[in-house]
């Protein structure tokens, strides 16, 4: 594809995410190109990284970008910054006809896990990419629902402490709110919970998510199309997030039908149900970020999958 037919790009934020963003959106991207790089810290490393390559850039938010002379060729803005800040971004930006990709919790447009339901949202003009939390554990959850009922799904991410920043730590409980609220309206679970650790062990780990779910009774022959569609789950993932990928076989309690364990369900009412138990691993691929960090590559490998199909649409005869 020529350059004059990709979709040029601003991403507001020029923190880690913001950063890793532009350097994924300029040496993988096929349909998209850097059209600005957004900050309010003129002495940030990503705005110093962005004009060492040639990246417009502006150090006022949102007011700058719409002040800079190619702000009428930009097509999709990503937003880095936070919760509060997109708000504000959102209703600046929305009625110029810009696309947006919110990597925030501000849970503004409709939640978009790629691998689940990103088909459904073309259209949106705000889509929402939940979490880290969601976008590694949401695709599981969702691969568990089309096989059986999921009545409660129960989501842990674990994080270095170290690819926490203040925007992370800042958006805590948006953090638990957004997911639990995606694992039920996306993934399909009756009742979603939504928890979020931040490891301070060093050297660094890696993110490590655990997806527990209660599903009713199913037969023998189910636990192994549930094994199946988590497997076939993980592959769709790991085609934008490399690093993305099972630490252990998927584990079911109860091998036997008549073998489940009595749980008190969200409608009050108590019944056979068997746990399913994954693990996941989220490798980074180093991009910008340290390796580590799969917690913030998920989410630029994600919001980069969604403005590359919204490009390859645009541009399709």
């Amino acid at each position: 594809m020529t350059a004059e037919r990709r979709t040029k790009v601003a991403v507001i934020g020029s923190g880690n995410i913001g950063t890793d963003l532009m350097i994924k959106v300029m040496r993988t991207s096929e349909h998209l190109e850097m059209g600005a790089m957004v900050g309010i810290d003129p002495a940030s490393d990503g705005l110093a990284r962005a004009r060492r390559f040639g990246v417009p850039t502006t150090a006022e938010g949102v007011e700058g970008l719409v002040a800079l002379p190619g702000f009428d060729d930009i097509g999709i803005v990503f937003d880095a910054t936070s919760a509060k800040a997109h708000v504000a971004n959102a209703a600046r930006l929305q009625p110029l006809g810009k696309r947006l990709i919110d990597l925030t919790p501000a849970a503004l447009g409709p939640y978009v896990v790629p691998a689940v339901n990103l088909d459904a949202h073309l259209d949106s003009p705000n889509v929402n990419m939940v979490t880290c939390g969601g976008q590694a554990t949401i695709p599981v959850v969702a691969a568990i629902s089309r096989v059986a009922p999921v009545h409660y799904a129960e989501i842990v991410a674990s994080i270095a402490s170290r690819s926490a920043g203040p925007g992370t730590r800042a958006n805590i409980d948006e953090f638990t709110e957004t997911t639990s609220a995606a694992i039920e309206q996306v993934g399909g679970a009756r009742r979603g919970k939504a928890i979020i650790i931040l490891n301070p062990a060093e050297p660094p780990l890696i993110m490590r998510d655990t997806v527990f779910a209660l599903v009713e009774a199913p037969t023998a022959a189910l636990h192994e199309q549930i094994r199946e569609s988590v497997g076939a789950m993980v592959a769709d993932v790991a085609g934008y997030v490399p690093g993305y990928r099972l630490g252990h076989r998927v584990q079911i309690t109860g091998i036997a039908a008549d073998q489940p364990v009595h749980t008190l369900l969200p409608d009050g009412v108590s019944r056979p149900t068997h746990q399913v138990s994954v693990f996941l691993e989220v490798e980074g691929a180093a991009h910008y970020l340290p390796a580590y960090a799969g917690n913030l590559d998920i989410m630029t490998s994600a919001a980069l999958r969604v403005a590359e199909r919204l490009a390859a649409r645009k541009v399709q005869p």
